[in-house]
């Protein structure tokens, strides 16, 4: 999962920031509303965290412009706006959830996992693809009933390769999964990952579609 967080309060922003990479999720930082639209209309994201006291454009007016553009990404609210009509408006405006602050950093993350398991049509923290099981709280991967120690960004890899299990990848779209917006990635890094996932795996988790990119072992 990639996610847009927009968050211009510095000190949160940071501790999100780090909390998200500490999780494994790729990610980017912006802190107004113009570069929130800028970057949701730009970007290839799965789930968007949204503070609603923005510079420049309100949240609330960044989420009912995502709407209109036809835009479904997942939407999660974060406001000190605590009042049943603002959390009414937030989701009646397209909002997937709605977290008051102060808040826990735990309690985001099981948000953001509650959205995860529900793009992934799955009402637990796994993933499974055939003998392959990925616990998504714990980062921890399974294959044949045994641990499989992976890199971070190898984990990445594999999570989104099995999230659209009938998707062929390009080379582009996994890297902005796994590197974000990261001006310094190999122009062999991906092929890297899927080497080192064929060799602790098997050689056919990851099957090459000559001229477009990857897909997961159709099984």
């Amino acid at each position: 999962m990639r996610i847009l967080l927009v968050e211009d309060d510095e000190l949160l922003g940071s501790g999100l920031d780090d909390a998200l990479a500490r999780a494994h999720y790729s990610h980017e930082w912006v802190r107004d509303g113009r570069s929130a639209l800028r970057a949701a209309a730009s970007g290839d994201f799965d789930l968007v965290i949204l503070d609603l006291g923005l510079p420049q454009l309100d949240g609330m007016e960044v989420l009912k412009q995502i709407r209109a553009r036809g835009n479904t990404m997942p939407v999660l609210i974060l406001s000190a706006r605590d009042a049943t009509r603002d959390r009414v408006s937030g989701l009646d405006a397209g909002a997937d959830d709605y977290l008051v602050k102060p808040f826990a950093l735990e309690e985001l993350l099981a948000r953001v996992h509650a959205i995860e398991r529900r793009r992934s049509g799955g009402s637990t923290n796994q993933l499974r693809r055939g003998d392959i099981v990925l616990d998504l709280a714990a980062m921890s991967v399974m294959y044949g009933g045994k641990a499989v120690e992976l890199q971070r960004r190898e984990f990445m890899l594999l999570k989104k390769l099995i999230e659209g299990p009938n998707q062929v990848f390009s080379r582009t779209q996994l890297e902005e999964s796994i590197y974000g917006w990261e001006s310094e990635v190999e122009s062999n890094a991906i092929d890297v990952h899927v080497h080192h996932l064929r060799r602790k795996l098997y050689p056919g988790v990851i099957k090459t579609v000559r001229g477009l990119g990857y897909r997961i072992d159709p099984l």
